[in-house]
């Protein structure tokens, strides 16, 4: 149950279920919901069924997702019974966007009023912290997934919503991610390279009108990750035991659902590793369906085992 706090910061306490953990990406999809749920309380509009001048469906669509945990407290972590605290606050970005700020803390974690510069600053390793950019959109031709074009509701309300501090704007990130292929200001040199083809799944990749899902690209990520671990020798233990400290994903197209999407991903080492016993990764992914980009991911991801690779 949502209780609104003002006119775009809404709180709730939700309990984990098994539909919304694991080492998998359906706690991606779950808040992916909460942001949905938010624009729907806040901004006017039923953003489950939302329709455009033309009566057309429109769709609250990702643009860019970031989340970020600690070792203490990462998606991965979570599992049955755990309860969360969820606070979370929209951003005006004109009629044809908006940004959703997630703060999750755990068994009583923060709840209550959002900062922005306390949200950035990421400095609660008892919260999970996640950045939603949506753009409203809806097909350019019926039946197909590609050609996707800008297209809001009529009924959806952003006048009231204040405005993200500048310095905090995710446009000037995820523009560098779509010119350059990755988040990383620079990409260090003598990367660790992996390439997979990926056909994307019809019975269970998309959702509910037709479209490739939000939250499967992050299992598509996973999939590569875990074949590229176990390429170099690391075990499938390595891989759910991992710790995702920080993800950012920009999506740039969508996929239909017999396409087989090329992935290509690169690895470096951290520059610092806190503890000799842990292995600490930089990882960046390219998906391409026919030679067009349709996201970029960038994520720092821990390895905890004692599983010797790259042997």
């Amino acid at each position: 149950m949502m209780n609104r706090i003002d006119e775009s910061t809404v709180t709730r306490t939700e309990l984990v279920k098994p539909g919304m953990c694991g080492p998998n990406s359906l706690f991606m999809g779950e808040v992916g919901d909460w942001t949905w749920d938010t624009v729907s309380a806040l901004c006017g509009t039923n953003a489950f069924d939302a329709r455009n001048a033309a009566g057309d469906p429109t769709y609250l669509s990702f643009y860019y997702f970031h989340v970020r945990g600690s070792r203490d407290l990462h998606v991965n972590a979570l599992t049955f019974g755990d309860e969360l605290e969820v606070t979370s606050r929209l951003f005006g970005f004109g009629s044809e966007s908006v940004l959703a700020l997630h703060r999750i803390g755990r068994d009583g974690g923060r709840a209550g009023e959002l900062d922005p510069d306390r949200f950035y600053a990421f400095d609660d390793p008892g919260c999970i912290y996640v950045e939603t950019f949506n753009r409203w959109i809806s097909r350019s031709a019926p039946g197909s997934n590609e050609g996707l074009v800008k297209s809001s509701p009529v009924d959806f309300r952003h006048e009231h919503l204040p405005e993200l501090p500048g310095a905090y704007s995710p446009r000037r990130v995820y523009g560098h991610a779509r010119s350059t292929g990755t988040f990383l200001a620079r990409k260090p040199d003598d990367p660790i390279t992996f390439t997979a083809d990926y056909p994307v799944e019809p019975s269970r990749d998309l959702n509910g009108v037709g479209l490739l899902y939000f939250a499967s690209y992050f299992s598509i990520a996973d999939w590569v990750l875990l074949r590229f671990w176990r390429h170099r020798g690391f075990s499938v233990a390595d891989f759910l035991g991992r710790v995702v400290l920080d993800q950012r994903l920009c999506y740039l197209g969508n996929a239909n659902a017999d396409s087989v999407l090329r992935v290509s991903l690169e690895c470096w080492p951290a520059p610092e590793n806190e503890n000799e016993n842990e292995n600490e990764e930089i990882v960046n992914l390219v998906m391409e369906d026919r030679g067009r980009t349709i996201a970029v991911s960038t994520l720092r991801v821990l390895r905890r085992g004692e599983t010797d690779g790259d042997t």
